[in-house]
């Protein structure tokens, strides 16, 4: 089975397909809407054969659907319908759970994606919980995002910006009483080097984690089935 995976971010879309070393890369934004995003995918996968679609979205997912819009990308997302537009089946998850998922190594794990936001998502014994903690206050008035997104590093500067990812990442662990914390998204890399009990994930964890996800469908019929 061949699977097709796409990472949105507000930054740029990523598309890697089985086999494939490195993904394409589509430039996004506030002006990126799904049927922009598709028409650029199908341009960047024109010839190639693939069976599924995993699709990371960076907003809230439930029950395999965007339930809001992106905060960094144009609306439109919610209704639209992405089977009928790829013309094969598709998997929506959370962005950051799609990567959370690909790092993931046992117990109870914290992520937290570094990127044009702040994405979160919670593993327990292989359950993911994504959650959406980059809106929640944090300092001063100002957001979790505000403060370790893309805009809280253009603000702050790296070193200021690197004392309140240690800052979060430590109130997160105390809150949420995890066992590994893995720090991904394209701005972990500006760290110096990881929070004391913490590991950088690698980006490319997001294309291991679209597809885990089919893997899982397969391994859970085979458990209903036998």
């Amino acid at each position: 089975m061949n699977v097709l995976v796409i990472d949105i971010g507000g930054t740029h879309v990523k598309v890697r397909m089985s086999g494939e070393e490195e993904p394409h890369k589509i430039p996004s934004g506030a002006t990126m809407t799904p049927r922009r995003m598709v028409a650029a995918v199908k341009r960047v996968t024109k010839g190639a054969k693939f069976d599924r679609v995993s699709i990371g979205y960076p907003g809230p997912v439930l029950h395999g659907r965007p339930i809001a819009e992106p905060h960094n990308l144009a609306p439109g997302w919610v209704a639209f319908d992405f089977e009928k537009a790829i013309g094969r089946k598709v998997r929506v998850i959370n962005d950051a759970a799609m990567q959370a998922l690909g790092s993931y190594r046992g117990g109870r794990m914290l992520f937290l994606g570094l990127g044009t936001g702040l994405g979160s998502a919670l593993i327990i014994d292989g359950r993911v919980e994504p959650m959406e903690l980059a809106h929640l206050p944090y300092r001063k008035g100002k957001t979790y995002e505000d403060w370790v997104g893309l805009r809280g590093l253009k603000r702050l500067g790296k070193k200021k910006w690197r004392r309140a990812v240690i800052d979060v990442v430590e109130l997160m662990r105390k809150a949420f009483s995890v066992d590994d914390v893995v720090l991904g998204g394209g701005n972990a890399k500006k760290l110096e080097s990881a929070p004391p009990g913490t590991r950088i994930g690698d980006n490319g964890n997001a294309f291991l984690g679209g597809l885990r996800l089919w893997e899982e469908k397969k391994v859970a019929r085979r458990r209903a089935a036998g």
